[in-house]
Formats: C-alpha cells, structure tokens, sequence
C-alpha cells in the first residue's frame, strides 16, 4: 500500500474526461476522499436487506467454502461471508478501498487476510486454489481492453479449483446503451440521498457521477459491458456453463434488471443446466 503522504486524495482526468478509457486509471479514481465515502453509497445494511441471503445460499448450496472476494472495495461481501463462516481472501486492486476494508473487518471482530492484486497478474500476487472468485459491484467494466478483460477472466479461472465457480456481477448496460438509463436504486447503490447517475454514455464509454449530501461529486469511468459478450468471454476463456440472474432473481425480463449476475462453471458438471 502507499504511504499515507502519498495517498490521492482528489481525482484527476484530465481537461478531456471522457477521452480517459484506460484499464489501469481506477487506481487514479478511487481517492482515499472517495473511498471514504463509498460507505455512503453503499450503505451496508439497506444492501444487506436488498440482496438477502442470494450471495450467501448460492454458495453453501454448491458446497463453496474457500472464496476469494477478488473485488472487495471497502468489504461488504467479504464481511458478510466471514460472518457466515465462509474462509474469504480480500482482494482488491486499490489500495484505499482495501484500507477500510481491513477497518470494516474490525468494526465487526474480523482480522481480513487482504491482498493488494492486479487482476492481469492475479495469481503472481494471491496464491492457492479457490472453490469460488466473486467480482462484484461492477467492478470488471474497469477494464475498458478486451485483451485486459480476457486475461483477467483466464486469472480468476487459474485461481479456481477444478470444480471451482466464477460470479460476476455488472450494471445492465444493454438497457442503458438501447434505452436510456433508469434505476430502482434499490439493491446495489442503496444510501439515502447518494446518486450514482451517467453523465456521458456511449459504446465505449459509461462516466457515472457519484453525488453525496454534502455537496461532493465523484465519477468513474467503465466500459459499458454487454451481457451476451460478457458471457462469450467467459466462455472463451474456458467456462463450461454460465447462469445469468438479474438482481438476485432467477427469472426476468431482459429491459427489466439494474444488475446481471453471471455464475460461471469451470466444471461442466457442477451445476444445473445452462440458463
């Protein structure tokens, strides 16, 4: 991690924000004032509410105990699954976000293994076999080159053991590149009178503004992913089988969902059949 007299502490994208589409300019954005506040947005007990137990009995359902949180932010899941009695590695690739996560870990009698990773190089930086990697707040549309996005979906399928599962989680881009964006600001981003709304969208390009009560804006920028061509790099990468849920539900309509939620099977034999 930086020493504190390094940490950033205000986002810089430049005088042409929306040219900045660079897998490794996250580390730029997530500024230890924004991380800071990303509690804030998430709000860990309305989220705890809104998701229920999906993440929790999808994984004791299919005997998953060792699990690594490969996009932890500030702990939330891994939190949660601890708790559970889940034998969870934290890893994540800013270290401020892994920072208070190790903090949150704490509050709630916790000692987190934490990892600082690139998704890239994933296994050089965490060692061992997982019987399960869970990416989830969006976190993979960081990575705005297919070449970035196919080796990290090849690291997260080394990490796992032979019977291991991939979940995956991101926004329904589909609905905001066809459509236009909605939300239910209901099960991810659940803090009250936070917004996390696009300012520009376009193929290539999702700039989401982050406004909190007091004033303050953040932004990321994220490659706007398409469900069905998340699902083909899983696939080309290895993956035998993916099930794709929209917001904690087996079933939905297409334009429906704020988030997809894609498990991926190493194993063809190690869930149900393809949904």
């Amino acid at each position: 991690m930086k020493p504190e007299n390094q940490q950033k502490t205000e986002q810089d994208f430049g005088a042409d924000p929306i040219s900045v589409r660079d897998s490794d300019h996250f580390t730029e954005e997530y500024t230890q004032s924004f991380a800071e506040k990303w509690d804030d947005l998430i709000d860990w007990e309305s989220r705890a509410e809104s998701e229920g137990r999906f993440f929790i009995d999808l994984l004791k359902e299919k005997g998953k105990h060792k699990i690594l949180d490969a996009a932890a932010g500030t702990g939330f899941h891994s939190v949660r699954l601890m708790k559970e009695g889940f034998d969870v590695v934290t890893a994540d690739g800013a270290p401020e976000m892994l920072s208070m996560a190790f903090d949150n870990g704490r509050k709630y009698g916790l000692i987190m293994r934490t990892v600082q990773a690139d998704w890239r190089w994933l296994n050089r930086d965490v060692h061992g076999k997982y019987d399960a990697v869970i990416v989830l707040g969006n976190s993979f549309t960081h990575l705005f080159d297919e070449r970035d996005r196919r080796k990290a979906l090849a690291e997260f399928y080394a990490a796992l053991k032979h019977d291991g599962i991939l979940i995956l989680d991101q926004r329904n881009y589909d609905r905001i590149l066809d459509k236009g964006f909605s939300s239910k600001h209901k099960y991810y981003y659940c803090g009250d009178q936070v917004s996390a709304e696009p300012e520009h969208v376009d193929d290539g390009l999702a700039r989401f503004c982050y406004s909190f009560p007091d004033g303050s804006q953040y932004h990321l920028n994220m490659f706007p992913l398409r469900k069905d061509y998340t699902r083909g790099l899983m696939k080309d990468v290895g993956f035998q089988k993916i099930e794709t849920f929209g917001d904690f539900k087996e079933t939905h309509r297409e334009e429906e969902p704020d988030f997809y939620i894609h498990v991926a099977y190493k194993d063809y034999h190690s869930g149900d059949e393809e949904a």
